[in-house]
């Protein structure tokens, strides 16, 4: 939970605010929560939960995916190059390359959590619970990271730039 703000690191003409870095205990911690969920949904259910857990997840990355894209093409920017799967924490999913707007990561984000739940609910009529808890859990699991970045910048003016590394992410402004 460091936070360090500096004058002497800029891009273009842009100038470092704020860099917030992701404790290793808090990587080590959100690594565990699916271990723990896999027993719990082992112990609650039956032995099939193995298959919709893993199933819950493909799905849950691939709807982050659609939902993103959709965000991205609405919002009219050029995002083909800028965005990709990422396969290392805590960034797996559908995240930028590059430089992006505070705004748009947030407005991608927060359609994301909101659609991914709804989703998550619409499921609970057709499918088995252990599904649906599952969908639930890898779809606030994958999203937790990021909404953790956003509640660190909240009260930070939305014209800035953020930019990803494995361990951080650093807000920039004009």
């Amino acid at each position: 939970m460091t936070e360090e703000t500096g004058t002497k690191a800029t891009y273009y003409h842009y100038k470092l605010i704020k860099k917030i870095s992701i404790p290793r205990q808090l990587i080590w911690s959100h690594i565990s929560l699916p271990v723990i969920m896999l027993l719990f949904l082992l112990l609650a259910f039956s032995w099939t939960s193995l298959f919709l857990f893993a199933l819950a997840f493909f799905l849950t990355l691939w709807v982050h995916f659609v939902i993103s894209r959709s965000v991205l093409f609405i919002s009219k920017t050029a995002f083909r190059k800028r965005w990709a799967f990422h396969r290392k924490l805590p960034w797996l999913g559908y995240m930028t390359d590059q430089y992006i707007g505070y705004g748009l990561f947030r407005r991608v984000h927060i359609h994301t959590l909101w659609i991914g739940i709804c989703l998550s609910a619409v499921f609970i009529l057709w499918s088995p619970p252990a599904f649906t808890v599952s969908l639930l859990f890898w779809h606030l699991w994958l999203i937790a990271p990021r909404l953790y970045i956003l509640s660190r910048l909240t009260g930070e003016r939305k014209d800035g730039m953020l930019k990803f590394t494995d361990e951080d992410a650093s807000y920039y402004q004009q």
